[in-house]
């Protein structure tokens, strides 16, 4: 990004190239059609470069470049912002936590207030930006790791995080399945099998294509959703098998769950927070970290 470039007439962009039009990211902006055709034009003549072809409204080449870099760059921004108005705000008496769906450990959910909470169940990928922006002041981020290994999280800002939980990780499969009543599995022999694509609901296959030598899964369906339910009636109607915590994979109807044996890895959960919480999130946190490790 060039100095000086104005973040407005960033966000101005980012805005018509994800709606692919002016008239609607006026209305979301709050600008006349006009000011967002200034804002375009402007910011334009400062790249030297046009951005956006007109009819219809589409990314040049430069323009889907420049939006690679506008993402990161105005969730920093706002990161600053919240992080700011974080130290100076007085400690709020409720808490917003950001998890997945599979993060809500029987430890945490004995750790929150009795009152007060809201709970946001968001994709992975969308919590750290979460916390980072001030939208949730904890969240719950999970996936597989060696034993002791922190997650890879995204580097959107400057937030701590704390592994507060370790579980061993199962192999869910229909109930009629052939390996059923095996006592364990290994990952790197059910290259073959029919799996779930379900990024946001089981462990992500994506976590797991290192651990099997390069081996490609083959997903038999997609599910974009985070519904433990849905997932767990999905596998036990034979469309695919997923990894999940054992915590979240025993007693599903209608599936079973076989330990993963191969290769050594963990089902990590790890707590993230900006700043110094207080509060009821500052209650939590210290209700958490009983023998928890940060990193920042």
């Amino acid at each position: 990004m060039l100095d000086g470039m104005d973040p407005h007439l960033l966000r101005t962009y980012v805005t018509v190239a994800r709606l692919a039009s002016f008239s609607q990211a006026a209305r979301e902006l709050g600008y006349t059609q006009s000011a967002v055709s200034q804002h375009i034009a402007a910011l334009e003549q400062d790249l030297g470069a046009p951005l956006l072809t007109r009819r219809p409204v589409v990314p040049t080449p430069a323009g889907e470049r420049l939006l690679e870099h506008a993402g990161p760059l105005l969730l920093r921004l706002d990161a600053a912002r919240a992080d700011v108005v974080r130290i100076a705000a007085a400690p709020r008496h409720g808490l917003t936590l950001a998890t997945t769906p599979t993060a809500l450990a029987p430890a945490v959910l004995a750790a929150l207030p009795p009152a007060g909470v809201v709970l946001r169940v968001l994709t992975r990928a969308e919590i750290p930006a979460a916390v980072a922006t001030g939208a949730a002041e904890l969240g719950l981020v999970d996936g597989l790791a060696a034993p002791s290994d922190p997650l890879r999280l995204p580097d959107v800002a400057p937030l701590t995080t704390h592994g507060i939980a370790e579980e061993p990780v199962s192999v869910l499969l229909p109930a009629r399945h052939p390996l059923a009543g095996r006592t364990g599995l290994r990952l790197g022999d059910l290259r073959d099998a029919r799996w779930l694509d379900a990024p946001d609901a089981a462990l992500p296959l994506a976590q797991a294509h290192p651990a099997t030598a390069g081996g490609a899964f083959r997903p038999a369906l997609r599910y974009e959703g985070t519904d433990l339910r849905t997932l767990t009636a999905l596998v036990a109607a034979g469309h695919g098998l997923a990894l999940l915590p054992r915590s979240a994979a025993t007693g599903a109807t209608g599936t079973v769950a076989v330990p993963l044996t191969a290769p050594r890895v963990v089902h990590r959960t790890e707590l993230l927070h900006g700043g110094a919480p207080a509060g009821a999130a500052g209650e939590v946190v210290r209700g958490l970290l009983s023998g928890g490790t940060g990193r920042g």
